[in-house]
């Protein structure tokens, strides 16, 4: 069969190049919302995978989902730290850190409004076990006093929390004394002070996790059945990376469910629109539709060849969708995590899946836009057509 050529489709856009900007902008502000939730669910999960670190252990009271509703007593911390196979720091200490973990009430900067942060007690064993933590400002806090240090998003979101600075909660004044980088992850919307402090301070006697470093990672099976085994362990080890992914889970698959229902509600619109736009092609060039039966070209390849235009129409729309998306990943959000209720800050995050499916999707509509107008040219006589020009 005798194709019209790619050039002739593109000139046809070309020509009513303002009806097809119109329609490609309708196209394009669709596949924008898209992209944007699909970057905004991305985002939040790779921020989380990547807080864990892959040779790193978790140990959570079983059936606790996150971290402040996870119990650990030191008889059992006590337990999990003479397992074999656990790796020596630099100091010769096992690489071990008995964390609790509980959220606190504070007021954002600039609009006074509260939100949950995480407050961890931890170690110098805890900073060795997550090397992507830097101090940025100030040092780290002391052992046995009341310091803390924030993560870069808690000391730039909330009020009395950048360096220097002092937030009171649980009783006491704590004073800022460092403010730490992990790299665009999860504990960037942390707070971290001395662990025997925390549980002093908020009144507990159990840790929130146990957090440890394996020798070697295929030791894990081994680990977790010496733990299973031990009547006097009520608790689940999972790899590090494992449980933050888990975290990521309910909101991220919220957030994707939400933004794509919306996406195609209003992809309705832009079909609506792709199909007026190729139903006034077709009604504008039917004499030329005539000719080029006339001249050889079967039905067939008058209905490719709107359907390409349309496709084409479509994929314009799509990448002036993307391109404006591509402007999200330089913005910075936060939000309350499902999981944790916690305040998580974290960027759009913008990959080549995410690419993929966003033309797909506009290529989707332009199809579903497109056939109808697209079969009706292919199906009209050559006199008929011929007599109306």
């Amino acid at each position: 069969m005798k194709l019209l050529p790619l050039a002739y489709i593109a000139r046809n856009l070309w020509v009513r190049r303002v009806t097809t900007l119109l329609t490609a902008g309708g196209m394009a502000l669709v596949v924008y919302v898209f992209a944007t939730v699909l970057m905004m669910s991305e985002g939040i999960r790779q921020t989380l995978v990547a807080t864990g670190q892959p040779d790193n252990v978790m140990a959570l009271r079983k059936g606790a989902g996150a971290e402040i509703n996870s119990g650990v007593d030191r008889g059992q911390a006590a337990i999990l730290e003479s397992l074999p196979g656990i790796a020596t720091g630099a100091r010769g200490q096992v690489l071990l850190s008995k964390e609790p973990v509980v959220l606190n009430n504070l007021p954002k900067r600039g609009s006074g409004k509260p939100s949950n942060v995480t407050v961890r007690g931890t170690s110098a064993t805890g900073l060795e076990l997550r090397p992507q933590v830097q101090l940025v400002q100030g040092r780290m806090f002391r052992p046995g006093s009341s310091e803390i240090v924030t993560g870069r998003a808690v000391a730039e979101g909330f009020q009395g929390a950048a360096l220097g600075e002092t937030l009171r909660f649980a009783g006491r004044d704590w004073t800022v004394v460092g403010v730490f980088d992990s790299g665009r992850t999860g504990f960037d919307s942390e707070i971290w002070g001395d662990a025997e402090q925390m549980l002093q301070a908020f009144r507990r006697n159990a840790f929130s996790s146990i957090v440890f470093r394996l020798t070697d990672g295929s030791q894990f099976e081994a680990v977790t059945k010496a733990i299973a085994a031990d009547p006097r362990l009520t608790v689940e080890a999972k790899p590090e990376i494992q449980f933050y992914a888990e975290q990521s889970e309910a909101l991220a698959t919220f957030i994707s469910i939400l933004g794509t229902s919306l996406s195609v509600i209003f992809s309705i619109g832009a079909i609506v629109g792709a199909m007026i736009t190729m139903f006034a092609a077709v009604a504008q060039r039917t004499g030329e539709i005539g000719t080029l039966r006339a001249l050889g070209f079967r039905r067939g390849a008058v209905l490719l060849a709107f359907l390409c235009e349309a496709l084409l129409l479509a994929l314009v729309g799509g990448l002036l969708g993307l391109l404006a998306a591509t402007s999200m990943q330089a913005v910075n959000i936060s939000t309350t995590n499902f999981q944790s209720f916690a305040e998580l800050a974290f960027q759009f995050k913008l990959t080549g899946r995410i690419v993929w499916q966003t033309l797909a999707f506009a290529l989707f509509m332009g199809l579903l836009g497109g056939f109808v107008p697209a079969w009706r040219a292919s199906r009209m006589k050559i006199v008929d057509c011929l007599r109306a020009a």
